[in-house]
């Protein structure tokens, strides 16, 4: 680490701290100014503008959350994550060759006290991580610059370390995919003391849709939970799975504006993907419901004071798929290794080896090399826009399966995937040139 770098962390620190003081003071406006020559660092225009959002939202998020959750958001994230982090990936970068992950997912856990149909980790083996390897991987993370985890699974709070994972590795700043259901007022308390975690609680859409696919009483239980976190002024959101079944309505006026008002700071949304339990193509929404949730999102964005993000659709954030440790990685509760969250794929297990030496591997480097898949970023993924992407490098490098069925993907689902990425494709590569022709009009003043 150089002089410059040194005196640039020492001096972020102290402006961090007393920014946070007079935060809620600060116009949204002047909060931009100040942030704009850093964000103009983000290649992608919608990037630049999402950025924005999360910066003026994340101020009000703040300023209504516990001293503990807006201490734990200055120094953990703004701080650690973006100052800290980000000499600490330079750093890394100019010494192996390349910039490392910003994040990790972590499932340490794929037990769960509920079972939904269309999960997709429910094929996986209810094993479980140990606390020392957990804590192992997140150091090794943190050494190079990553002090964002999200924890995923199963269900986190099953784990029975998980509030011991918080409270140990206390400089880093956590999102966790929860269904809510062991959140009750004692687990927001307790949150709330830590101020390090943001859940994000699982919702098919409002009581009727929710408890038909998670079970009868689990939106009440969800909406005790987001009240408990709201109360204790924890920073909450919410993450959808969009089927066929529920697309459109996830993306309504009525669903956002009712979790808005619930409190959610943020929104996920995650495309249905054939795998884990008893996979259904069927269950995919079709190409014209993927285009039309991009279109409705785009809208929500301009409109609604949420961050609503998709992992699927915001390839133009990205800059296209982020698997592979370009942005983040997958460890699963057995050890495994995988690119992506629904890339169930591995060749190495993190307990018998160490995170730099899996991002050096030719597998994860191969994933690397071939993004973006093309030059349409709304076609970003290797499992259903460019399926013979995931068949190429699992064959060429050998990669296992990581439960039983994962390899449908490649066998039985093949013919299925090829076709929806055919259709899929040609309606977005339509919709590409569209948005690139009035970005050019917009950029002309025509």
């Amino acid at each position: 680490m150089t002089v410059a770098d040194r005196l640039f962390i020492f001096t972020a620190k102290g402006a961090v701290r007393a920014g946070m003081k007079i935060l809620p003071l600060v116009s949204d406006e002047t909060l931009l100014k100040f942030s704009r020559r850093k964000i103009a660092e983000v290649p992608w225009p919608e990037g630049r503008d999402f950025m924005e959002r999360l910066l003026v939202f994340g101020k009000r998020a703040i300023s209504e959350a516990s001293e503990n959750c807006r201490q734990k958001a200055a120094m953990n994230f703004f701080y650690n994550f973006l100052v800290v982090g980000y000499v600490k990936r330079k750093a890394f970068g100019q010494e192996h060759g390349f910039r490392p992950p910003y994040l990790l997912v972590i499932s340490p856990t794929m037990r769960c006290n509920l079972h939904c149909y269309g999960c997709y980790a429910g094929s996986y083996a209810k094993a479980d991580l140990d606390l020392d390897t957990v804590c192992r991987v997140i150091d090794e993370a943190k050494s190079m610059g990553a002090y964002f985890i999200v924890i995923s699974g199963g269900e986190p709070f099953a784990w029975p370390h998980i509030y011991d994972l918080f409270e140990r590795q206390h400089d880093a700043f956590f999102q966790v995919y929860t269904n809510g259901s062991l959140i009750d007022e004692g687990a927001a308390k307790r949150l709330s003391e830590l101020g390090n975690v943001v859940p994000c609680i699982s919702v098919e859409g409002f009581e009727d849709e929710t408890d038909r696919r998670r079970g009868k009483g689990a939106f009440k239980a969800i909406m005790r939970a987001m009240d408990a976190l709201r109360e204790n002024g924890v920073i909450f959101g919410f993450s959808a799975t969009a089927t066929r079944e529920n697309n459109d309505f996830v993306v309504s006026d009525e669903f956002v504006d009712f979790y808005e008002k619930k409190g959610c700071f943020i929104g996920w949304y995650f495309n249905y993907i054939p795998i884990g339990r008893k996979p259904d193509i069927d269950l995919m929404p079709t190409p014209e419901q993927r285009i039309y949730r991009r279109r409705r999102l785009l809208q929500l964005r301009s409109e609604r004071r949420i961050v609503l993000a998709d992992f699927w659709n915001d390839g133009p954030l990205t800059g296209g798929c982020i698997a592979g440790g370009r942005s983040y990685l997958h460890i699963n509760s057995n050890g495994d290794v995988e690119p992506c969250v629904f890339t169930h794929f591995a060749l190495h297990n993190i307990k018998k080896t160490s995170l730099v030496d899996v991002l050096k591997s030719d597998f994860f480097r191969a994933i690397r090399k071939r993004i973006p898949y093309s030059d349409n970023y709304l076609r970003p993924c290797m499992i259903i826009d460019h399926p013979y992407v995931l068949r190429e490098v699992v064959e060429k490098y050998g990669a296992r399966p990581t439960h039983p069925g994962a390899e449908a993907l490649l066998t039985e689902l093949r013919s299925d995937l090829d076709r929806y990425a055919a259709a899929y494709g040609k309606l977005a590569d339509e919709e590409w040139y569209r948005v690139e022709q009035e970005g050019q009009l917009k950029a002309s003043g025509a």
